[in-house]
């Protein structure tokens, strides 16, 4: 069986960074990370190669060798799905289609087009695939009947099949669901809500795995809640750690963890050893009332500021994730999640409006109330310029204007760079991995990567040189380089962001106003009554 995968290209967004991967000759942030582990659980006689469309088209040489085309998605990638599943069927390919978007969407009328719905967790349904092509069937849908897997016993994925000189970080994963009930969050939905992981050696053998691959770059461990089961964590990072220093700390990781991480010293010190550079913390809203709407309730039992003060304190570099537009919330909520960014010094933060997802608890709650604008099947925007899918308690036009003057506020380039320059001279710690590499004059001793020595005299040119605000980038190297020395390489990373949030910042207004126009007289409806709203309750 020759086995052909495919991963749709995702359109511009906040996330895409363009402008950095240009900077570092790189075409793009992240593999597909669910296709190389779907390789990884299909018979390993079977051959295969893999397209990632966000590198490159399928060629036609490779749709003639294909028996079979297997294709992974989330929603914001819907579109590009279609596409290769028209291209699929057009060379009489039979298709099956799994991955986030199939699996909670799965009666989308583009599926309707494919031949096998692999959904839920391919250690389970992927044999059911296998048995059924192995009885002769043409065509089937796959579940998992609420049951989850035991992923101790999910094998390496295969690295072997990427392009991997294209890609700026690998991703790796260690842990499937999230304690929390977050009404708004789908990671629940599909993982479920106690946190399963998999053993110290397993993920240590995929990061020994690609190692021996070359890889000396990021890392992003994709885990919702890395810290989900604290237990399981506390195991992993003393092992990490090892292998760590016996290398010469090869890799920098990047997760994703609740704010409760800021509860944890044990934690923060493990991970800062390991080099965890940074983490993202879905803070959401400075604003208690609307964090309980959701029920959110883990960001309301200790002061945010704090938590991101005292992650920051051990060299953990915070990005934050922002919501606007939830329940009863009251007019200048851009402004103060604004201002809390500007209080945190939050480099990258990340700022969208709410969106249900189907399944959600969000989204039963908003059908049940009959204010949803769309049916699931419609659910296509989940980009950080998406509009709300619902009828907001206050006109859709109003948290459009809310969103988009906030971020620009964020991302004006001064403002930007006093903020990044503000938190790696006096928020940002020293990161501990640090004290077990040879250091000049407080600055670690590491091999420079050749990327790195391609982007910098690029970053010094348009930061240092052409761009009016050339006076502040280097006032912000003196100042860091006097005070903070060891986090020079950080600045000038964050710094080189700029060359995205430049451009990005300039798009999101018009973004905005357009779909604002297309919605027409909705946009600007009066506030609706809630009613049947669920009461939050206790995590």
């Amino acid at each position: 069986m020759r086995v052909l995968l495919v991963y749709p290209e995702f359109p511009r967004t906040f996330w895409s960074w363009e402008k950095i991967l240009e900077l570092v000759g790189r075409k793009v942030v992240l593999p597909p990370l669910g296709l190389i582990t779907v390789a990884s659980l299909l018979p390993q006689e079977w051959e295969f190669r893999l397209v990632d469309c966000n590198i490159r088209p399928v060629a036609e040489e490779e749709w003639q060798w294909a028996d079979l085309v297997i294709l992974s998605a989330m929603i914001v990638q819907r579109s590009s799905l279609e596409q290769q599943i028209d291209l699929a069927r057009s060379h009489g390919i039979p298709v099956a289609v799994g991955g986030p978007f199939a699996s909670s969407t799965p009666g989308a009328p583009e599926l309707d087009r494919v031949d096998y719905k692999i959904l839920d967790e391919g250690e389970i349904t992927l044999p059911l695939f296998v048995a059924a092509l192995e009885r002769g069937e043409l065509g089937g849908c796959f579940r998992a009947g609420g049951e989850k897997p035991d992923i101790t016993h999910t094998p390496i994925p295969r690295f072997d099949l990427l392009e991997l000189h294209a890609y700026e970080s690998l991703s790796v994963q260690f842990s499937r669901g999230c304690p929390f009930q977050c009404e708004f969050c789908d990671i629940i939905v599909l993982y479920g809500r106690k946190p399963r992981t998999k053993t110290p050696e397993q993920l240590l053998a995929e990061l020994e795995a690609i190692h021996q691959l070359g890889w000396r770059r990021s890392v992003f461990i994709v885990d919702d809640n890395f810290i989900g089961n604290k237990r399981n964590v506390k195991l992993l990072l003393p092992q990490l750690f090892r292998w760590q220093k016996q290398r010469g700390f090869p890799f920098r990781f990047i997760t994703e963890a609740s704010v409760d991480l800021a509860d944890d010293p044990e934690l923060m010190a493990g991970m800062s050893r390991c080099r965890f550079e940074s983490v993202f913390l879905g803070i959401e809203t400075p604003d208690e009332a609307s964090l309980a709407t959701v029920r959110k309730l883990q960001n309301t039992r200790s002061p945010l500021i704090r938590a991101v003060d005292t992650i920051s304190s051990y060299g953990i570099r915070v990005m934050a994730g922002f919501i606007i537009g939830f329940d009863g919330e009251q007019a200048g909520a851009g402004e103060r999640i604004t201002r809390f960014v500007s209080a945190t010094g939050i480099p990258t933060a990340f700022l969208g409006m709410l969106q249900a997802l189907p399944n959600t608890a969000l989204w039963h709650r908003l059908e049940r109330e009959g204010r949803l604008i769309a049916d699931r099947h419609e659910v296509r925007g989940v980009n950080n310029t998406s509009l709300i899918n619902f009828r907001p308690t206050r006109p859709i036009a109003t948290i459009a204007e809310e969103f988009a003057a906030a971020f620009r506020a964020l991302y004006e380039p001064t403002a930007y760079m006093e903020r990044v320059t503000d938190y790696c001279s006096r928020k940002l710690g020293r990161p501990q991995w640090q004290r077990h590499v040879p250091n000049l004059l407080g600055i670690p001793l590491l091999p420079p990567k050749r990327s790195d020595l391609r982007a910098l005299p690029r970053i010094v040119w348009r930061q240092g040189i052409r761009r009016s605000t050339r006076w502040l980038f280097w006032r912000s190297l003196l100042r860091v380089a006097l005070q903070r020395p060891y986090l020079l390489e950080e600045l000038l990373i964050e710094l080189s962001h700029n060359e995205h949030f430049m451009e990005y910042r300039a798009l999101v207004s018009a973004e905005i106003t357009a779909q604002v126009k297309a919605l027409g007289p909705l946009a600007h409806a009066e506030l609706v009554p809630v009613v049947g709203t669920v009461a939050p309750t206790s995590t």
